[in-house]
């Protein structure tokens, strides 16, 4: 299957970004090089002097060392036995020094497997305006092939993920950070800097609290969504930091895809064994339902529109024609399937 301009695109800039990483890997070598060569020929250039075969300047020696370390010498060859000695002994420091760079820069540039790490954190680089998702276990999972499924821009955290998680999560051209999420660096690896939306799934409430307040001290404008399974301790990081906090039980992976899409969601309550929840959203300029009527939400949808708020005026009971338009405020009821759907094409 042939992978979208936007895929390719950002796998070019990984590349780039990852070989410009390796070659950063390199700067001690070639700085260790280039003081032997200057010092090499700094010491040539006295050494010349005082055995009476002198050259024209400090940096045609050292000019010399450089040219000798690449087999390309260009000058006489001295006749002072000392001075011969350099013109063994640079070649022979040259092309060991080289072969050695090349080739551990050859398999840490092609062997990726040995450096996944590395390379998942390039791509994930390459994103913007995108959600990170904590933990891999089975919720973060399916909220992670909901988002893919509505065409985010994802990236995983997971510090220990299984091999089948990892590999089915990779098949979706998602990155996955293999790290502890509590680290400032995993987080800036994940691009949370530049990202719109964090959602913490691990199981360990205080630890997805830890990690949200540590993405907000990095961006202070991402939007969280946090699994809490204290209701009461919920409503609390709710009304105190403007986290969307849901809590864990009986929780659907759609509805903190539609969290992470900017609805205001409540946890789902079970009628006659359906699972509905109450969400609150902003029509968009570029929704695919605005200038539709309630009538067309509430078909084609498949759920309930139980208020409008339109120029500060709330009409609690919308007829089936009233049109929807850009700004307006809804609430609406429905499964956590149909809210995602919903909230995917309000753009």
């Amino acid at each position: 299957m042939r992978k979208p301009k936007a895929t390719k695109q950002k796998l070019w800039q990984a590349n780039l970004r990852e070989t410009g990483l390796l070659l950063r890997e390199f700067r001690q070598p070639v700085l260790i090089f280039s003081i032997a060569i200057i010092g090499l020929g700094i010491l040539y250039h006295f050494l010349a002097i005082q055995s009476g075969e002198p050259l024209y300047s400090l940096a045609e020696s050292i000019y010399l060392m450089l040219t000798l370390a690449f087999l390309q010498p260009n000058g006489n060859f001295p006749h002072t036995p000392i001075l011969q000695v350099f013109y063994f002994l640079l070649p022979i420091i040259g092309v060991g020094t080289l072969a050695q760079g090349l080739a551990e820069f050859g398999v840490m540039l092609f062997n990726r497997r040995a450096r996944s790490k590395e390379w998942e954190a390039a791509v994930a680089s390459t994103f913007r305006n995108h959600t990170v998702l904590v933990g891999l276990g089975h919720l973060g999972f399916r909220v992670i092939e909901k988002l893919h499924e509505m065409k985010e821009q994802v990236v995983a955290v997971e510090q220990n993920p299984s091999k089948d998680t990892f590999s089915s999560v990779q098949k979706m051209n998602i990155p996955v950070i293999q790290d502890d999420a509590t680290r400032i660096l995993a987080l800036e690896n994940a691009g949370v800097a530049s990202a719109k939306t964090i959602i913490l799934c691990t199981q360990n409430d205080a630890l997805n609290l830890q990690i949200a307040l540590k993405a907000r001290s990095i961006n202070p404008k991402i939007q969280v969504v946090i699994r809490i399974f204290d209701e009461d301790f919920a409503q609390s990081l709710h009304d105190q930091f403007g986290f969307a906090a849901l809590s864990g039980t009986g929780m659907a992976a759609p509805v903190f895809a539609a969290a992470a899409a900017g609805a205001d969601v409540t946890n789902p309550i079970s009628v006659e064994g359906q699972q509905l929840s109450l969400a609150r959203l902003t029509v968009k300029p570029e929704s695919q339902f605005a200038g539709k009527t309630v009538g067309y939400v509430e078909d084609n949808y498949h759920l309930s529109l139980i208020l409008i708020r339109h120029d500060h005026e709330t009409d609690m009971h919308p007829t089936d024609n009233k049109i929807l338009n850009s700004g307006d405020v809804l609430a609406v009821l429905g499964g956590p399937q149909e809210l995602n759907t919903l909230m995917h094409e309000n753009g």
